[in-house]
């Protein structure tokens, strides 16, 4: 009897032991498994091996079972890590437009103090060749590589100017050129500060910091910032902005990994600018990441009304690691939380159906927190707003117009006719240029269905396949009849809406991008509704 319970304790030992090392046993199994796999393919296959192609593929697969923000990122994509880091590139400083392949290079905007504008590429100019070869057979994305190189090195574009036709040969010496994460900063009215914020790269809390002290010294007593659309970025500069607010010393936010170095909590470790100022947080559904943080963490501390709708639920912290072959992993390590303890992830990879697909997590599972004033919030799928406010809601046709490409083009058009435009102030699309859209647009190629003939649309494909089409073909035309609508028809209908985008459009070629924000401004109605807020008046 004591030889057996010997021999069952050695057993339960040994399962145990194997147990505890499943995780390596399994890594170590499955890598000899594809190893193997593709030495044989190497020596079998029928075919030349695509070695590159089918590995690079198998990695992605391997980790769209995970996450979609862990990515493998091989050594020729570096540069595009670098810009989400920095936003930073060695260039002229120009965003570029190539309507066809066997066309030439259009400059569709400098920037601001850029190379491109300091050496006279305006809107409109042609760029015919890039340091000698013709740009006829390139693709814009060929052109945009040769136009980029090291900050000191030079350029030479053949040029076919906008407004002489003159063909000239210019030399642009390459800059590094940074976009700024702070789009806008200016003062509303007397008492109002507005900063306009669309990402989290390396240095924007400086810079916010900067903003928030020169707009005081214009008399600021209210701030708003502007978070709509803001995909986040980097954990620590949204940390720095909210220290721009909060006493030093106060936490923003905390993450939990398994690794050791994964779970830490950040604190803000710069005196304040303000910690008294009411602040107004603007937020929407693109409200995402580090974005989250600065809301989740100044709504916690009851420093700032948070208006808006809900946020997109990103609660998941990602870090580089370095990989063979000047790769790199970007893997998430942690989640976040806000100081009250929440977690605004909103889907729960970790939990997938048989078919692979993920779910959100139900507000019915959600769970209370408090505010330092006692207010209850709530985790698990992004931030609520303490005040909704309502956003306009654009038409299919809208949409249609921006993503064909339409707005943007007949943009370029009013350039080549307009040598100048007022004042960004007193600049209005009349209704004659209106008119002259109108023309434009109705003889360009873009879907114009409204949502109901889109869905009309596919019920009768649907009616079809099931044989019911014929039966109710009367009624079908009836209802086809009145959802159809000619183009100029719904143009007219939705001047509205399109005109205000227009406006940006043709802002910004004259007078940058700080130009299209003013406008934007201009007709932001859910801006105006939270500054009426009786919320905001009480704080």
């Amino acid at each position: 009897m004591m030889k057996r319970t010997v021999l069952l304790i050695a057993l339960l030992g040994a399962t145990l032991a194997a147990g505890a090392q499943s995780p390596r046993f399994k890594l170590g199994k499955w890598t000899e498994i594809q190893t193997a796999i593709l030495q044989e393919l190497t020596r079998s296959y029928v075919d030349s091996l695509p070695v590159d192609r089918i590995e690079r593929r198998g990695i992605d697969a391997m980790l769209q079972n995970l996450d979609p923000y862990t990515v493998y990122i091989p050594e020729e994509e570096n540069e595009n890590l670098q810009m989400m880091i920095h936003k930073t590139y060695g260039g002229i400083g120009a965003v570029i437009y190539k309507p066809d392949l066997q066309g030439n290079v259009i400059i569709n905007e400098p920037y601001a103090d850029s190379p491109a504008q300091k050496y006279g590429l305006v809107c409109g100019d042609e760029i015919m060749a890039i340091n000698g070869e013709s740009v006829i057979g390139l693709s814009s994305q060929q052109c945009s590589e040769k136009m980029r190189g090291d900050p000191g090195t030079q350029v030479v574009f053949r040029v076919k100017k906008l407004r002489s036709g003159a063909v000239e040969d210019i030399t642009v010496k390459r800059e590094r050129i940074k976009i700024d994460d702070i789009e806008y900063a200016g003062m509303l009215d007397d008492n109002v500060g507005y900063i306009s914020q669309n990402g989290f790269s390396d240095g924007v809390g400086a810079d916010f910091r900067q903003k928030v002290t020169e707009l005081k010294k214009q008399g600021m007593k209210t701030l708003v910032i502007d978070l709509r659309g803001n995909g986040g970025g980097l954990m620590n500069e949204a940390a720095e902005i909210v220290s721009v607010l909060v006493p030093k010393g106060s936490v923003v936010v905390s993450a939990q990994g398994r690794e050791p170095g994964s779970t830490y909590t950040l604190k803000t470790t710069r005196d304040p600018v303000d910690t008294r100022m009411p602040v107004i947080v603007l937020v929407d559904s693109g409200s995402a990441s580090a974005s989250e943080i600065v809301a989740g963490a100044l709504q916690d501390m009851d420093r700032a009304t948070i208006m808006g709708e809900r946020t997109y639920g990103k609660g998941l912290v990602q870090s580089i690691r370095s990989l063979p072959y000047g790769g790199e992993l970007k893997v998430t390590t942690a989640k976040y939380y806000t100081p009250s303890g929440r977690c605004v992830q909103a889907i729960d990879y970790a939990q997938r159906r048989e078919d692979g697909s993920v779910a959100s997590i139900p507000d019915s599972l959600t769970r209370e927190f408090k505010t330092a004033h006692g207010r209850i919030v709530r985790d698990g799928g992004g931030i609520t707003p303490d005040v909704k406010l309502d956003f306009r809601e654009y038409s299919r046709l809208t949409y249609s117009l921006v993503s064909y490409g339409i707005l943007e083009q007949y943009a370029l058009e009013y350039v080549r006719k307009h040598e100048s435009i007022p004042p960004v102030e007193q600049f209005r699309f009349s209704e004659a240029d209106y008119e002259d859209f109108i023309a434009y647009a109705k003889g360009q190629e873009f879907d114009y269905r409204s949502s109901a003939k889109t869905y009309f649309d596919r019920a009768k494909e649907e009616l079809k396949r099931d044989g019911l089409d014929t039966a109710m073909q009367a009624e079908l035309d009836a209802l086809e009849k009145s959802l159809n609508m000619d183009k100029e028809e719904f143009l007219r209908l939705k001047r509205d809406e399109i005109i205000p985008l227009i406006e940006e459009e043709i802002v910004v070629r004259y007078y940058f991008q700080q130009a299209g924000v003013k406008v934007r401004i201009r007709y932001d109605d859910a801006l105006r509704q939270a500054l009426a807020s009786e919320r905001i008046k009480q704080y």
